[in-house]
């Protein structure tokens, strides 16, 4: 074996390693197929769900809802106006950045009463925190204005961010609004792949 097929197999699984380990990270589709609307109960799409720091949740809901970050208080009473975020759009992502409980509803009024709340639980875990998008940032005063705009991206999605010391909400504009993960058959083959190389050389 020569230096540089032992540098070049080295190389190999430095770029594996780092492929695979954004992977970990989950992401979980708020309501599944019913998506973030009235008559879902939520409490039990999340229960038997494991979240840890890193995770996603991805919102999908028609633009007369909307996804606020809220209190616990708030969050048991439904109260609206007092959103730590918000976000309108139709998609959103929130990057689950913190250990501890996480409150959602939708902020109209009579939404959270007819359902639309979720609480989650966010463990302590090995989920990398995922990279943050380009973005605009908005302050809670214009994450509330309706009339406040999206950043534009040099991709061919518009991306939104509003940020708080617990969370990262991350609104995407795109066909879809999934994250991009390796396939552990992707990752298992291109292991081997890269041993061959090293075993040939």
């Amino acid at each position: 074996m020569t230096t540089s097929s032992v540098g070049l197999g080295m190389a190999c699984l430095l770029l594996i390693s780092c492929m695979v380990v954004p992977s970990l990270a989950k992401v979980y589709t708020v309501g599944d197929s019913s998506g973030w609307t009235t008559g879902v109960d939520y409490s039990t799409w999340a229960s038997g769900k494991t979240f840890k720091v890193g995770d996603s949740l991805v919102f999908n809901y028609p633009t007369s809802h909307t996804v606020d970050e809220v209190s616990s208080s708030d969050y048991s009473s439904c109260t609206v106006g007092n959103a730590i975020t918000t976000d309108n759009s139709g998609a959103t992502t929130v990057a689950l950045k913190k250990a501890g409980t996480h409150y959602f509803i939708c902020g109209v009024v009579g939404h959270c009463g007819n359902g639309m709340k979720l609480a989650v639980k966010v463990e302590s875990g090995s989920a990398p925190t995922p990279a943050p998008a380009p973005s605009k940032s908005k302050s809670k005063s214009s994450s509330k204005s309706p009339s406040s705009s999206s950043a534009s991206s040099p991709t061919s999605s518009d991306t939104t961010s509003t940020t708080t010391p617990s969370t990262t909400t991350t609104t995407t504009k795109a066909p879809d609004s999934s994250s991009w993960s390796l396939s552990p058959f992707v990752a298992v083959v291109t292991t081997w792949v890269a041993l061959f190389l090293m075993v040939v050389s």
